[in-house]
């Protein structure tokens, strides 16, 4: 199968190369910001008005990625195409469009839709791919989107697409001093907001399993300091463990089978891990300091966690099963809420110096840092399951200000804000769904 990305890849750069007929090349470089988006043509698909918020959908998803460039609609020369037949290139290459996708949308007798979808490399003047169905319910209409976003980021760069996804956040309402917190849920795009906790207690730092529709995160119910697991479609809730001292920060190992998390005691905190079948629990570090926010390496082997042994808070990778901790952070300033990208070439922290809450990323032995998002406050990075797309919640501050949601690329210049009904914080990003 053709494809028009022919590399896509990070070092201590990014190089996309884009293949023509004369296999001329694009590439740009995150370490300078040359950002030049693929041009890209979302046709609307045929059928009634759910085809047109599909297709909709699908340009914004692209749009967002950073990666692609949507023409206008209102500069289209060729204005309809039917799902089997050929573009008129030359009308395309007119535009300097380098890829278009189109499609039709049919209602079932059942009620379901069924989408047909093509992506078209209009230099080579042939299809990246073709004859794409897919079947859905129709109130899944936006899933189906979705699916086809990353259809065509997977042909257009090789790699996995995130639009599949969901976002498990903290909802936050009320006045400042007396904030109310729900956990809720949305797809990636923040459509389809719902709550999945009542808001009687304060929740915080949810996370998503790996391998399942789960989150694990930490309640204050009953005035004691938790971690529960909570099954998402059924709302079956579970208490982790009951632990003497406060545990918190609690994060799923890559198999699922796992949680790592921070216990609090005597003035110190450690890092536990714990497996979920056996409920056996493992100390990993030990000492008078206070260790905590864990995050696994994407193959299990390894640990990264924020620690103050050294005087201030700084970043430290160690094995799995515990061993002595390695620093990896050396910068001016505090390191914290380290995470594992799930490619396993980046980790991702927040950064506090000169007043200022930076989001950044460093390669697992320290070297490479580079700062993406700075701001008054800024915190919590959380990672596509991709590991090219970032969220976090940057905090306003007075009287009136609060945590919002925001998405950044790994360039650094792609940030957008993601709204939500009310305040958020404490994103975690899912896993591709089923």
């Amino acid at each position: 199968m053709f494809s028009i990305f022919q590399k896509l890849f990070i070092t201590l750069t990014i190089v996309f190369a884009f293949v023509t007929n004369a296999n001329a090349r694009i590439e740009f470089d995150i370490t300078r910001g040359n950002v030049e988006p693929l041009p890209i043509a979302i046709m609307d698909f045929q059928g009634d008005k759910v085809a047109q918020d599909i297709s909709n959908v699908i340009a914004n998803n692209l749009r967002n990625s950073g990666l692609f460039k949507l023409t206008d609609k209102a500069a289209f020369i060729q204005k309809t195409l039917e799902v089997s037949g050929r573009p008129k290139f030359e009308d395309w290459r007119v535009l300097n469009v380098q890829a278009l996708a189109n499609g039709a949308v049919t209602t079932l007798g059942d009620g379901r839709l069924r989408v047909d979808y093509r992506l078209w490399d209009i230099f080579a003047s042939e299809e990246v791919f073709g004859g794409q169905r897919l079947e859905i319910e129709a109130k899944f209409w936006r899933r189906a989107a979705h699916i086809i976003s990353d259809k065509i980021y997977e042909g257009l760069t090789g790699e996995k697409g995130y639009f599949d996804t969901r976002i498990v956040f903290v909802d936050e309402s009320g006045p400042k001093n007396k904030r109310v917190k729900r956990l809720a849920i949305m797809d990636q795009d923040g459509a389809n907001v719902r709550t999945l906790t009542r808001g009687s207690d304060l929740v915080l730092t949810p996370r998503f399993s790996p391998t399942r529709q789960e989150i694990t995160y930490m309640s204050f119910e009953g005035g004691q300091p938790r971690v529960y697991l909570l099954q998402i479609e059924t709302g079956q809730r579970e208490v982790v463990g009951n632990f003497p001292g406060m545990t918190f920060s609690p994060r799923f190992s890559p198999d699922g089978q796992k949680i790592v998390m921070s216990l609090q005691q005597d003035g110190n905190a450690n890092i536990y891990s714990m497996d979920l079948r056996s409920r056996n629990t493992t100390r990993l570090t030990s000492g008078a300091a206070i260790d905590t926010a864990p995050s696994y390496a994407p193959d299990g082997s390894r640990l990264v966690f924020e620690s103050d042994r050294g005087g201030r808070q700084q970043l430290y990778v160690m094995g799995a099963n515990g061993g002595e901790p390695k620093r990896i952070s050396f910068g001016n300033g505090r390191y914290s809420t380290p995470v594992w990208s799930p490619r396993g070439d980046l980790i991702a922290f927040t950064k506090q110096t000169g007043g200022q809450f930076l989001i950044g990323v460093m390669k697992p032995d320290g070297s490479g840092e580079r700062i993406l998002a700075e701001g008054f406050h800024n915190e919590g990075p959380t990672w596509a399951p991709n590991g090219r797309v970032l969220m976090f919640f940057r905090e306003t501050p007075g009287a009136q200000g609060g945590p919002r949601l925001y998405s950044i690329d790994l360039t650094g210049r792609n940030e957008r804000r993601v709204k939500t009904p009310s305040f958020a914080s404490d994103p975690a990003w899912s896993p591709l769904l089923d």
